[in-house]
């Protein structure tokens, strides 16, 4: 890339339309997805980026220039800000072919070097043999990348997308997140991707910001904020649907374990120095804490917290197979997903009983809400 590259950094506060109050920086380099439910504000904020919506109050930063500060009445036009943006449903010319779509977005070059360059880059987006292609004979993955050409092909400051895969299959998904990931190592600019989808925030990104109704939950590494949300909000976003009360009856500060009470059981969790012994919880375990065990089998691993349970219901999705089990002395259930090779090996029946272990390491004390 041509361009110096820089940080974008936005602070945006809004309370008409659609409420919103963000602060972040998206590194050069990084990926950073903005993740939330349909009418969180996601997409508004993206186009306070982009420059297509102006924002209430806040600054937004590529380096050290404001392209917008309500204090300074900056507000550059899109085309000043000089950024890629793929939106929702890709807005491609109809009447114009793949590779005219891309030559229109850089009218910043000299004429005779738009071709080639709008050329090189259906190429490195994979979209060989298909420049004289009109957008409606294009299946949905192509036109994405007729769309990821186009945005790139600018040499944008920042590239923007606003649920880029959305429009598209499974297949084709899968095959554009290998394109994007491959791509993202050529990119040394911030990369801003809005989605609701979190498999492709913890598939894709570097960082990430939980929004919901315009406000920021919490920001941090995918894996991050999905092992240690802040509260019960997040986690119930981040799909997590193993959220339990428990007691803290004992803080071991050498062997760092907090352990708690959690109906007849005793339940060892990572050490939270904060928490008093007596104090109630609310205590989260991800998926991939809750470990199935074969007790016939004898292959019990050695865990201090093994649970009785009574498997209710299971549904098969695909590869996988959803259980819901009741927990032997606790009013609490218990959700996982397991892979369907393991239900049938451990042979997992509904009405059977059989043992759980959580991993100590993976249990979460929620922060207390506050109103």
């Amino acid at each position: 890339m041509s361009q110096v590259v820089a940080d974008l950094f936005c602070r945006i506060k809004q309370t008409e339309h659609i409420t919103i109050d963000a602060e972040f920086t998206c590194k050069a380099g990084e990926v950073l997805a903005v993740v939330g439910p349909s009418g969180g504000g996601k997409s508004t904020l993206l186009r306070m980026i982009a420059g297509l919506n102006k924002p209430q109050s806040g600054e937004i930063r590529y380096g050290q220039t404001s392209w917008y500060c309500d204090k300074k009445s900056i507000q550059l036009s899109p085309q000043q800000r000089h950024l890629g943006y793929v939106p929702q449903h890709f807005g491609l010319f109809p009447n114009l072919t793949a590779l005219e779509n891309v030559i229109a977005a850089l009218d910043h070059i000299p004429k005779s070097e738009r071709a080639p360059r709008a050329k090189d880059w259906l190429e490195r987006v994979n979209l060989h043999g298909l420049p004289d292609r009109l957008p409606a004979h294009l299946s949905g993955g192509q036109r994405q990348r007729v769309a990821l050409a186009r945005a790139l092909a600018r040499e944008p400051s920042v590239l923007l997308l606003d649920e880029p895969f959305s429009a598209v299959d499974r297949e084709t998904r899968e095959r554009l997140y290998l394109e994007l990931a491959r791509l993202k190592e050529q990119l040394a600019i911030p990369v801003i991707m809005v989605t609701h989808d979190l498999n492709e925030a913890l598939l894709l990104a570097d960082n990430m910001i939980l929004i919901s109704q315009g406000k920021m939950l919490q920001q941090g590494h995918p894996r991050e904020v999905l092992t240690r949300p802040r509260d019960e909000a997040v986690a119930k976003q981040m799909g997590l649907r193993n959220i339990f009360d428990a007691y803290v009856i004992a803080q071991e500060e050498e062997r760092q374990i907090t352990w708690l009470k959690f109906g007849d059981h005793l339940i060892a969790s990572t050490y939270f120095e904060s928490l008093n012994v007596g104090a109630k919880v609310r205590w989260v375990i991800p998926n991939q804490g809750v470990r199935f065990n074969s007790i016939k089998k004898g292959r019990l691993c050695r865990s201090f917290n093994k649970l009785d349970i009574t498997i209710d219901s299971m549904l098969v999705m695909g590869e996988t197979v959803r259980i819901l089990a009741s927990v032997v002395g606790v009013k609490h259930k218990i959700n996982a997903e397991v892979p369907l090779h393991l239900v049938q090996k451990l042979e997992l029946v509904e009405g059977g009983e059989t043992t759980v272990a959580l991993k100590s390491e993976l249990i979460h004390i929620l922060e207390a809400h506050t109103e």
